[in-house]
């Protein structure tokens, strides 16, 4: 942990405590997240920031905001192939993760650890100990439970994406090509993948905009942005905090050095901030016109 390297890298950053979260503290940057996995991440921010904004003015045409909404998007024809074209990336990302981690399961030496290892994605006993912990902790009866490679609520906000996507995207194809499904499909699954895309998007978006903004960004220890998603990377302090489990693992087994990263450039640092807050600057008021058209 002592790399000259890093500590002249480190040095560039601004004097300033970084808004980001995973910028602050001590120790060298370590790498936590690949480009692909960032690459994913940026599709679908991206790509979902773009159905719901062409979506939400036709859930909610008798609003004021929607006529607006829909005119800077160029009209309805405008915003509807705007939805096809961020529906194409929606399944292109969704594959791409499934390539992902079937290559992954191919190559690794432990088969069983893929689903049940400190390192998985699949809910395991000790993410439900947690999720007790938590609320112990809340009302001080107990210690903050240490997290591993993924918390409980990293693995729920990825299972409910995950899901989210194949309801959504399942029904969206159906709405797309009603020609086509119609041959094999009776009618009235049309009426029912309406109904469901519309209301599973509604979901995920109040999901998005408020838990994961909040757990990922809003909560005390991140306020105002967390950008270790848009890096890949964040500082050695910030994984004792955040994942001690996982940080001690790598540390006990000598692998910590391998994971020794150069920090973000400034430039760097600097886009993945303004993104993050404009994403969740944005978010927030696609809620409030929400909530404002459902209580008018």
């Amino acid at each position: 942990m002592s790399d000259p390297t890093m500590g002249r890298a480190v040095a560039a950053l601004p004097d300033e405590t970084p808004l980001a979260s995973s910028d602050r503290g001590e120790g060298p940057y370590l790498r936590r997240f690949s480009p692909l996995e960032r690459v994913t991440h940026a599709m679908m921010l991206t790509s979902f920031f773009g159905l719901i904004i062409t979506g939400l003015p036709l859930h909610f045409s008798q609003a004021a905001w929607a006529s607006t909404l829909i005119g800077f998007l160029g009209g309805v024809r405008s915003a509807g192939l705007i939805h096809r074209f961020c529906g194409i990336v929606t399944f292109a990302y969704f594959f791409l993760h499934i390539g992902m981690l079937v290559s992954r399961f191919l190559k690794a030496e432990d088969k069983k650890a893929f689903f049940t290892g400190p390192r998985t994605m699949v809910p395991r006993m000790k993410d439900f100990e947690d999720v007790v912990g938590m609320f112990k902790w809340f009302v001080g009866a107990g210690p903050r439970p240490k997290f591993d490679r993924y918390s409980y609520m990293e693995k729920f906000d990825y299972w409910a994406v995950f899901w989210g996507i194949a309801i959504i995207g399942g029904s969206g194809l159906l709405l797309w090509f009603p020609t086509f499904f119609s041959k094999v499909l009776p009618g009235w699954i049309f009426n029912v993948a309406t109904i469901v895309h519309g209301d599973e998007a509604l979901l995920a978006m109040g999901f998005i905009f408020t838990i994961h903004f909040f757990n990922s960004n809003l909560r005390p220890e991140k306020f105002p942005i967390d950008v270790v998603m848009f890096t890949g990377r964040a500082r050695a302090e910030y994984m004792q905090e955040e994942h001690p489990l996982e940080y001690e693992r790598e540390l006990q087994e000598g692998r910590l050095e391998s994971l020794q990263v150069a920090p973000p450039s400034e430039t760097a640092y600097r886009i993945a901030v303004v993104l993050g807050l404009l994403a969740i600057l944005t978010g927030l008021t696609l809620t409030g016109l929400v909530l404002y058209a459902v209580l008018q």
